[in-house]
């Protein structure tokens, strides 16, 4: 089997950052948490959880020892809290996610109706809601009922949005009732580069892979956006979850991965892709 693996794949700047802290404080220290997955990649976690890090959802869950804040970032009130009770805090998000939490703060303070564009229960999403009173999400236009009439819009939008959503809503939302609009581009670039690498590589192939977790969004659509131009397209975790019988014909194979996804996933993918071949099975 020929395989060709996408030019921007696998672990972004952010997550990689998240995983080098939770390495470095798990050596050092024995009490240490995650609130909510560090990354959205089961494989890592559990990687991680063997070297001693337990992942919680909620605060009252941690009564002494050191809280990791995940990439993703967490609402400043559930900061507060941790803090309350006095547990060290470890800040692992994403400068990006940062960026648009400090941003919906400021919208609000120059007296603008936060909107975010993206997932209403994605992490990110839900710790940008915490940085601004009654944030508007919206997710497609299915949502756009949410808006307020005649009112100043300060729109963001989650980071590993497609910049083509971001446009249709943006478009939609222009079509409404509002006094102004102000938008901010907050899409990460890095997710853009891998969606257009993908892009570009399922055309080339017959049958396309998407390494990552299911419940990774950039993930998800990386996937979606393989499949609209190659309906041979499979979102898949890792190698076991790989049903064999569909690589029968396929000559060549392209494989991607979203932002949260292991190099050694990636590699053993691929290793076990190349030395496929379906005579012998």
């Amino acid at each position: 089997m020929k395989v060709s693996v996408a030019e921007k794949c696998g672990f972004c700047h952010g997550v990689r950052n998240a995983i080098s802290v939770a390495e470095k404080i798990l050596a050092e220290e024995n009490d240490v948490y995650s609130f909510g997955p560090i990354i959205h990649n089961k494989d890592a976690v559990e990687r991680l959880a063997q070297s001693g890090l337990k992942t919680v959802s909620k605060v009252e869950e941690i009564h002494s020892g050191t809280v990791l804040i995940r990439s993703h970032g967490a609402a400043p009130k559930q900061i507060a809290k941790l803090k309350d009770k006095g547990l060290k805090i470890v800040d692992a998000t994403c400068i990006l996610v940062k960026r648009v939490q400090h941003i919906a703060g400021e919208l609000e303070k120059e007296g603008y109706k936060v909107v975010i564009i993206g997932e209403e229960n994605h992490p990110e999403v839900k710790a940008v809601v915490g940085c601004a009173r009654d944030v508007i999400v919206i997710a497609d236009k299915s949502d756009l009922h949410k808006l307020p009439q005649h009112a100043k819009l300060g729109i963001v939008c989650q980071t590993t949005q497609n910049p083509d959503h971001l446009g249709r809503m943006l478009g939609a939302m222009g079509r409404g009732s509002f006094s102004e609009m102000k938008v901010i581009n907050t899409l990460c670039r890095e997710a853009i580069k891998r969606q257009e690498s993908a892009a570009q590589l399922c055309r080339q192939v017959d049958i396309m892979f998407v390494l990552g977790g299911l419940e990774s969004a950039n993930t998800r659509r990386l996937a979606e956006l393989c499949k609209k131009v190659n309906k041979h397209t499979f979102h898949l975790q890792n190698w076991d979850e790989l049903d064999k019988s569909v690589l029968s014909g396929k000559n060549s194979a392209g494989v991607t991965a979203g932002a949260s996804t292991p190099d050694w996933i990636i590699n053993e993918f691929v290793k076990n892709l190349e030395a496929y071949d379906d005579r012998s099975q």
